[in-house]
């Protein structure tokens, strides 16, 4: 297992199936501020949906479609980070985040996806990383500006949550932008 720093006092680690209980616990804890912007929270009900969300994504780690990782700070799993999708025969990948209350605001979220740009680019020779998020989501789209994304367009009412079709909107990075930025420092 390794742990990537992101602050003196927080980390970036794989997410497994064998922490589901402590995922289960985070998502109780944030399950009203993660899903009024995804499905994600209702993904994990009970130990048993938590482990099955886990495992789905130990699979595609394993076939090299996805991958799962958490943001610990003072010990405690406070959000994560992800590739939604992973295509490295295509080149393009995407990424997507969600955090409880006690991960926001120092700056986890946006040092994680770092490294995942980073590691998407560099290590694994993706050409493209897309970003999807609401237009209202704020925080989110705060996020894809600073790391340089690029506002491709709108997908008007494209997302089904909660009952309520909304508008999407779609980010996108590539390879040779994220080098000309001089490629943030992970």
């Amino acid at each position: 297992m390794f742990a990537v720093p992101l602050a003196e006092n927080a980390e970036l680690r794989p997410l497994e199936p064998w922490q589901a209980p402590e995922y289960l616990e985070h998502i109780e804890r944030g399950r009203a501020q993660i899903d009024a912007w995804i499905g994600w929270a209702a993904l994990a009900t009970d130990l048993d949906s938590a482990r099955a969300v886990l495992q789905r994504y130990a699979d595609r780690q394993a076939a090299d479609t996805a991958r799962l990782y958490g943001i610990w700070r003072d010990g405690t799993l406070v959000g994560g980070v992800m590739f939604v999708q992973f295509d490295a025969k295509g080149g393009t990948c995407e990424i997507g985040v969600w955090t409880e209350p006690a991960g926001q605001g120092h700056g986890l979220v946006t040092t994680a996806v770092r490294h995942l740009i980073d590691y998407a680019f560099t290590v694994r020779g993706m050409h493209r990383i897309e970003w999807h998020n609401r237009p209202e989501n704020v925080r989110s789209r705060a996020i894809a500006q600073r790391l340089g994304f690029t506002l491709e367009g709108v997908m008007r009412e494209s997302y089904l949550h909660g009952g309520v079709h909304h508008d999407g909107e779609v980010w996108s990075l590539l390879t040779h932008e994220w080098r000309s930025q001089g490629a943030p420092a992970s």
